[in-house]
């Protein structure tokens, strides 16, 4: 083979020459300057202590009531049999005074610690085809999805099945304020997505806790599954083991010094894992509940880069360098010789 065959040969198998597989595409290729890093560092600081100093101050208005309630609420020395035990009287009476204003809407929440709402096997506990559509029939499909709460002693599919809905939370608390009986609104507590597309308006419960182990709350048989929101709420898992869900809302406001009787219907069992339980009372703001976390995230940022910009400032004062000519970076160098 001659020379000027294998240099064809050579050339012929040589890449096509492209700017993008040579990264030579326009880009944004910022000179970081003092001025650039101490002006940015400054404007990020400007910006984050304010939204974390008013971040604060919202958290620092909300008044939050918590009150554990699941050792009190139960005398006897054997909590697991108390608590399984369906003939015992499970009431319970707690009072709560008032610190200060809470306007309403105060939200009501459950609290749960020590409950892995996060395990594998429970998350996947539950079949969502099953949820949405009541035509839905495949029992292998339900079984391998719920197992071990799909089917009853006979072999009749359970709805909603799994251990999630199971599980679910049957204590009910009722308030009054100063003797006077107040009312707790239920309705719209579960996500709009949630009821709307995640739980049918046609699918009833069927055979729900009539499987072999005892579980949590039951559910009403002529209540489409999209309008229990109790039963939403819950099976939204939680991500960590303390987790608050929301029970429901008391509309009026309740004011300082005032004296709160909670009637606790004390049901769901905690004791066999080593799980608390706690009734919660909060008002909100617009950061949502009681959370200094972001209020702290943000002033701690903002503060960090201030002080970064003051180093830099002083540096540059006390030791200043000479900058480069940015005519020498090879990508202006390459755009200069493109203009000749």
């Amino acid at each position: 083979m001659s020379v000027s065959g294998s240099e064809s040969g050579a050339s012929a198998n040589k890449p096509k020459y492209s700017k993008f597989t040579q990264q030579e595409l326009p880009a944004c290729k910022p000179l970081l300057t003092p001025g650039i890093v101490i002006g940015a560092f400054s404007l990020i600081g400007i910006i984050f202590v304010p939204i974390g100093l008013a971040s604060l101050s919202a958290s620092q208005e909300i008044v939050e009531l918590i009150d554990r309630y699941d050792e009190e609420c139960v005398t006897a020395s054997d909590k697991i049999g108390f608590i399984q035990d369906s003939k015992a009287n499970k009431a319970c009476t707690r009072k709560i005074t008032v610190p200060k204003p809470m306007k309403g809407p105060i939200h009501v929440y459950y609290q749960l610690e020590n409950f892995y709402q996060n395990h594998r096997r429970y998350v996947k506990s539950r079949s969502d085809q099953q949820l949405r559509d009541k035509d839905y029939k495949d029992p292998q499909a339900v079984i391998k999805a719920c197992d071990p709460e799909a089917t009853t002693g006979d072999g009749s599919l359970i709805v909603p099945c799994g251990l999630i809905a199971w599980s679910l939370f049957n204590d009910t608390y009722a308030f009054s304020v100063n003797k006077k009986s107040v009312t707790v609104n239920k309705k719209d507590i579960a996500w709009a997505s949630d009821k709307n597309n995640k739980f049918g308006s046609n699918v009833f419960p069927v055979n729900f806790q009539k499987g072999g182990l005892i579980g949590g709350g039951n559910l009403n048989d002529k209540l489409p599954l999209s309008e229990q929101e109790d039963l939403i709420v819950w099976m939204r898992t939680a991500a960590l083991p303390t987790f608050r869900k929301l029970y429901g809302r008391i509309e009026t406001d309740i004011m300082a010094s005032d004296k709160i009787t909670v009637a606790i219907q004390n049901n769901y069992n905690t004791y066999s894992f080593g799980g608390t339980k706690a009734v919660v009372l909060s008002t909100a703001s617009w950061i949502g509940g009681k959370n200094n976390f972001i209020g702290v995230a943000y002033v701690a940022v903002g503060g960090i880069c201030l002080l970064l910009a003051m180093g830099f400032v002083v540096l540059y004062v006390v030791k200043p360098r000479a900058l480069g000519d940015p005519a020498y970076l090879s990508w202006n160098k390459e755009a200069a010789e493109y203009s000749h």
